[in-house]
């Protein structure tokens, strides 16, 4: 199950869009045998297998305030987009050149 706030919706959804999830969020989660209900173990056992399938490392650098105020514009994702960038980046040598 993924929960969402409204805030990490598409602004671009109706009014009436809104008023059906509105309806939903108050509505009870139903479990059964095709989808049951996940003990805090098998949901712990699940992140941590989570970990292990990473194919790219994680890392952390500083960005200026700027630099990342723009990167969030492009909204979720944006990690992954801030990824894709630097792999563009690194393999220019001029620019690489340019910033060291």
């Amino acid at each position: 199950m993924v929960k969402m706030t409204f805030k990490e919706i598409s602004p671009e959804l109706t009014e009436e869009e809104i008023q059906e999830l509105q309806a939903a969020e108050s509505k009870p989660t139903v479990y059964d045998e095709d989808s049951p209900e996940m003990t805090m173990e098998q949901l712990q056992e699940f992140k941590r297998m989570n970990r292990e399938n990473r194919t790219k490392p994680t890392v952390s650098l500083r960005l200026s305030p700027a630099t990342l105020k723009k990167a969030r514009q492009y909204g979720k994702g944006y990690t992954g987009f801030l990824s894709r960038l630097l792999d563009a980046a690194i393999n220019d040598e001029e620019l690489v050149k340019k910033c060291i």
